[in-house]
């Protein structure tokens, strides 16, 4: 395979697009009733080395007489690309949309109604505050209940004009001196606050009140308009890395207008996600545990807001079966009420898979909403709420063989299933074969303390081998470790499927997905019970599938996926014959005082985290020997090595650790270093750059 090729082949498969989100709008004429669906796409396009975005809209014709029942869906119009936007929302009412744009070094808050552009601030002009937070953590942007007013996050301003005693500026003395932020994918991101703009006269202000040992995000304004409610993260004694983690200390405030601010949760508890029903009674939340695993099972709490009592809605899940509701363990949508304010519909991982749940508030009865389980196809495995609005579901379906497309549906009347209805095909789909492999472990890596658990994996391989061969395995391995590879489309995992290779997607003990005991089982077994576990699910596929080749096996992942590859070139040698690992934890000894997530490095190896902890030698001992680097001696696959110079997450220096153990011993390795990257190597260029390597890698090694 030529490197053209290759890079041919990534581009057709990471240039399909996905949709973001959503929004859902409704009209009642005479005789029919019409529903609007506008989306957002995403598409990664190579030439350009960026991330294009796009709108595209669709007419839903519905009976006036019956009105969940869809008619007719019209042909959508063009895509129309959205250029620069970081933020928008649609007004519940009016239907006015704000905007929060960047163009060059500035950016505007625009408003926006059905004869053009209304209202044009320049923020960066303004000076009121720093750039505006556009990320998933503390990013919002929220209208007021009368439209007059909308509120956002923005980074809190510096005072530049105030002077020392002995005249010199505030600024000039303090310039050296160290700002914290929120770390890996949220540098610069120090001291947020909330900024509410009063549309009538283009004014802004940063709200007062908000404690000072809290950063606060995710807010939205409460019935009335003269209050909000926000998630504080507490910042003291130190920030610790926040993307990514769902085990903070946060707690959810409210914070009037005039300043007043009280705690609505408890102190020592991880929350966020609020959301309020659309009748202004009840707010929900997402809650889990601080410190400890950094993904982990979360419960949904409900608050009504007139008795000030909270409640348990849906609790953690600790262990799941087949078929059965595993827990909450993602964000929930911007949107996620239906119209009576009985029921709240979300997304989450189940097993190998992602599925849309419906959960009545009366009963605290959990129900399945795709057709996974009734649908022996299973076209589409994974399923991602996008919104539901006017009752009117919006989600995003996929499969290893089926690039994301959208879907729209009902929500069910009690005992019915839902009628989906495919708004539009993906542009194209892959004769690839996948299933779903569920591993039981034997009973000597059973867990002690958690026994019984089992685990997934996710095959996908080409649909027709070459005459007389077998077909080279590529085990994938998740990072994390507390995520998922579910059954859905995955661009890496396609293109390799599409050049050749078969694909095995790991979900061991750990994974979400599969209950709070699977996710606690790990804590203090990482290069043990992880290692055995992923070296089980390839013994099955082998075992399960002899079109594979057990003679030419590679092994790839990042993060703790690379963590993983590493360990099982040293602790398998010989039966991988190539791994590729993009910043991998080498060395967990030598990152505890590198990584924004120094608590995660105490809680892996079993060690409970406090803020003052002082390594000790025992602690860094354990951390040692749960490493990758105590068995480099026995590697002997070629590795190769892909790292981020902006890591903040897992230092590159990890991965250079193991360069150059490797190199001293004349093994096999090749590292590619990307100066402008960081963790997630999640750049456009950075991620055709690594695909195309790591083809060549795994084609001249197997």
């Amino acid at each position: 395979m030529e490197a053209g090729y290759i890079t041919g082949v990534y581009g057709e498969v990471s240039g399909l697009p996905t949709p973001v989100s959503a929004h859902v709008m409704e009209e009642q004429l005479p005789e029919v009733r019409i529903y609007t669906v506008t989306a957002e796409w995403s598409q990664s396009d190579l030439v350009r080395g960026s991330r294009l975005r796009y709108s595209q809209q669709w007419t839903l014709i519905a009976d006036s007489n019956n009105h969940r029942s869809i008619r007719t869906v019209l042909s959508p119009g063009s895509c129309a690309p959205v250029s620069g936007e970081l933020l928008s929302r649609l007004s519940p009412i009016q239907g006015l949309r704000a905007v929060v744009r960047e163009t060059g070094s500035h950016q505007l808050l625009e408003i926006w109604d059905r004869h053009g552009l209304r209202k044009c601030l320049n923020l960066t002009a303004l000076n009121i505050h720093g750039r505006v937070y556009d990320d998933a953590q503390f990013g919002c942007l929220s209208w007021s209940e009368c439209e007059n007013k909308v509120l956002y996050v923005a980074e809190k301003s510096r005072n530049a004009s105030a002077e020392t005693p002995d005249g010199e500026s505030a600024c000039r003395k303090d310039r050296s001196v160290y700002c914290e932020d929120w770390g890996e994918g949220l540098t610069n991101r120090s001291v947020p606050g909330i900024c509410v703009v009063d549309l009538r006269n283009g004014a802004v202000s940063v709200l007062q009140g908000v404690p000072l040992d809290v950063s606060p995000g995710q807010a939205l304004w409460a019935p009335g308009s003269q209050s909000v409610f926000f998630i504080g993260w507490y910042h003291e004694p130190f920030r610790l890395g926040l993307k990514f983690c769902s085990n903070r200390r946060s707690a959810l405030f409210k914070l009037e207008l005039n300043g007043h601010c009280e705690c609505l949760s408890g102190d020592s508890l991880s929350v966020s996600c609020p959301r309020l029903s659309l009748d202004g009674s009840t707010l929900i939340y997402l809650q889990g545990k601080v410190f400890g695993p950094h993904n982990q099972c979360l419960s949904l709490q409900q608050l009504d807001l007139e008795s000030r009592k909270t409640s348990i809605l849906l609790d953690v899940v600790n262990r799941s079966q087949i078929a059965e509701f595993a827990g909450v363990y993602e964000a929930l949508p911007s949107c996620c009420w239906s119209a009576d304010g009985q029921r709240v519909v979300f997304s989450s991982a189940c097993r190998n898979r992602k599925d849309v749940f419906m959960v009545d508030r009366r009963s605290k009865k959990v129900t399945f909403l795709s057709d996974n389980l009734s649908d022996p196809s299973k076209v589409y495995s994974s399923w991602k709420l996008l919104t539901v609005q006017r009752d009117l579901m919006v989600v995003c379906c996929s499969s290893p063989n089926s690039p994301p497309t959208l879907r729209v549906g009902f929500l069910p009347s009690t005992g019915e299933a839902v009628t989906w209805r495919t708004l539009q095909q993906p542009a194209t789909t892959f004769d690839f074969q996948w299933s779903v492999l569920d591993v039981t472990p034997p009973p000597e890596e059973d867990n002690t303390y958690y026994p019984g658990l089992d685990f997934g994996a996710v095959l996908v391989k080409p649909s027709s081998l070459l005459c007389g061969t077998k077909t080279p395995l590529v085990v994938f391995i998740h990072g994390g470790p507390h995520s998922q590879f579910p059954a859905e489309w995955n661009c890496t995992t396609a293109g390799l499927v599409k050049l050749g290779f078969a694909v095995l997607m790991v979900n061991y003990r750990g994974s979400t997905g599969f209950g709070q005991d699977s996710i606690l089982s790990l804590i203090g077994q990482i290069g043990s019970q992880d290692v055995k576990d992923v070296q089980r699910a390839a013994l099955t596929a082998l075992q399960v599938d002899t079109t594979l080749d057990p003679k030419r096996l590679a092994v790839i992942g990042g993060s703790h996926g690379g963590f993983l590859s590493c360990h099982l070139l040293g602790q398998y040698p010989g039966f991988y014959k190539a791994c590729a690992a993009r910043n991998p934890v080498i060395n967990a000894a030598t990152l505890l005082g590198t990584s924004d997530i120094v608590d995660w490095r105490y809680s892996s190896a079993g060690f409970n985290f406090s803020y003052d902890n002082i390594p000790t030698a025992e602690a860094l001992a354990a951390m040692l020997q749960k490493s990758p680097i105590t068995h480099a001696a026995q590697i002997k696959a070629p590795v190769l090595l892909m790292l981020g110079a902006r890591d903040r997450r897992v230092s590159p220096h990890q991965g250079l650790e193991l360069y150059k153990v490797l190199k001293s011993r004349g093994s096999p390795v090749r590292l590619l270093w990307f100066p402008e990257d960081g963790h997630s190597l999640s750049r456009v260029d950075t991620l055709a750059d690594c695909f195309l390597n790591t083809v060549l890698w795994l084609q001249q090694h197997l």
